[in-house]
């Protein structure tokens, strides 16, 4: 079955205003151009025009291939969401659009993921042309446009990343496709990124409102796939994220990893894993418990195993990462003993602790790879994981479409509870953080 990837963009020169779309179809696998679509379409909003876009190029993947498999990337919030099902539609301009979107291929074949606006710069060019094109009272024309030779050159001067997943990896839906098409240069992405930040804080006036607007209103549905919010999807599979309870080392906020002593639950560690398996027994949603290999958790799920009459299943993936020679030490031990290998562990995930540890990209891989396989063995089932604290970070870093840093700016309390719901779409949505009211 051949598989493309769709770019879409639209875009309004005044909101409204003379507006243009732009469409490519890149083949996943090289990166090449199959099919270039824009088009000058007058006066219009800036999600009319991205919209149009959509559809655009959706009818130039069909043409290639009716049975095609298409992840279509596209940097507006809203064309995505509303077209996963996520977000209700109430504009009336952007309900036949959606509806004309949705009826070019079956449902099935199409999956939808927003990407960073530095990452649409093809199909954004496009539509660019397309409104430069229209201010000369002309229309767009294949021969004259420079967006694939731009593109192309873009690529060349740059190093494209590992292929590793994006950020926002939500349950990897078409994660194969991520091929980062990048900009040409830092310097020209600078220069342009104040221009670029005025565009969307005006373009995309019209998307915040339609995306609050559910929020607002009393009566809409609180998740995905309810009566009104288009497709339904099904029941989610459900991770509750459980950090185990505290050890010797926890108060003493030492890096207690799976290179380390092991240390099994503290006497405080115990009341919490009690306290929280009655909370878990008092909603009764899990169906399923999974658990780290390390004793602490082990004892943590046994806990709510016993109070909940289930089993527990060990899987070797959630596992805490190896701080290597950091491990039974403290943060400032760290920062006194090996000063330089801290901070680039700070700046960047490739980096790995002293003395053979895990990096967090590494780290990273390990834990999607666990998330997808346990997916497909427990879909629409709401699982507890017991695990620890950089794996329930990285879920939900994931979850959120977060980048990497975000993994410092997040508390995750011994005993905490957290939960990330998975659709069938391939998308994520973050219930709950750190809740320790179970502690209290």
């Amino acid at each position: 079955m051949p598989r493309f990837v769709v770019e879409a963009d639209g875009g309004s020169r005044g909101n409204p205003g003379p507006a243009g779309y732009g469409a490519v179809v890149l083949d996943p696998a090289t990166g090449e151009t199959l099919a270039e679509r824009a088009e000058y379409i007058g006066v219009a909003t800036n999600n009319v025009a991205e919209y149009k876009g959509l559809i655009a190029g959706l009818a130039a993947a069909r043409e290639l291939a009716s049975d095609a498999q298409i992840l279509v990337r596209m940097d507006s919030k809203l064309v995505v969401e509303q077209m996963s099902g996520r977000w209700k539609i109430k504009h009336p301009d952007m309900k036949p659009l959606a509806a004309e979107a949705a009826r070019i291929l079956p449902r099935a074949q199409v999956t939808y993921e927003w990407i960073p606006r530095e990452q649409n710069k093809h199909a954004d060019r496009l539509a660019n042309e397309a409104m430069d094109a229209g201010k000369r009272g002309k229309q767009w024309e294949p021969s004259a446009s420079t967006a694939a030779l731009d593109h192309g050159a873009a690529r060349a001067l740059a190093t494209p990343p590992a292929p590793v997943g994006p950020p926002g990896d939500a349950a990897k839906g078409a994660a194969a496709v991520r091929a980062a098409l990048v900009t040409a240069s830092a310097s020209a992405a600078k220069a342009t990124a104040a221009q670029e930040l005025a565009d969307t804080l005006f373009a995309d006036a019209e998307a915040l409102t339609e995306a609050i607007e559910p929020c607002l209103d009393a009566d809409a549905p609180a998740v995905a796939g309810s009566h009104g919010w288009g497709p339904d999807m099904g029941a989610p599979a459900t991770f509750v994220l459980l950090r185990h309870g505290e050890t010797a080392l926890t108060p003493q906020k030492r890096f207690s990893g799976s290179g380390g002593s092991d240390p099994e639950l503290s006497p405080a560690g115990l009341r919490q894993a009690a306290a929280v398996a009655e909370a878990l027994a008092a909603r009764g949603t899990v169906q399923t418990i999974i658990s780290s290999p390390l004793r602490r958790c082990r004892e943590t799920a046994q806990a709510v195993a016993d109070r909940l009459g289930l089993t527990v299943t060990v899987e070797e993936g959630l596992r805490e990462v190896d701080f290597g020679a950091w491990e039974g030490l403290t943060f400032a031990e760290v920062q006194q003993r090996f000063p330089d290998d801290l901070q680039a562990w700070l700046d960047s995930p490739k980096a790995a602790p002293t003395g053979g540890g895990e990096s967090f990209l590494s780290a990273t891989r390990r834990i999607s790879a666990t998330r997808d396989r346990l997916l497909s063995a427990h879909a629409g089932r709401t699982v507890l994981l017991v695990t620890h604290v950089t794996p329930v970070k990285i879920l939900v870093r994931l979850g959120l479409g977060a980048p990497p840093e975000a993994l410092f700016r997040m508390e995750l309390s011994a005993a905490s509870l957290s939960a990330v719901a998975y659709y069938a779409d391939g998308n994520a949505s973050v219930r709950l953080l750190n809740d320790t009211s179970h502690l209290r």
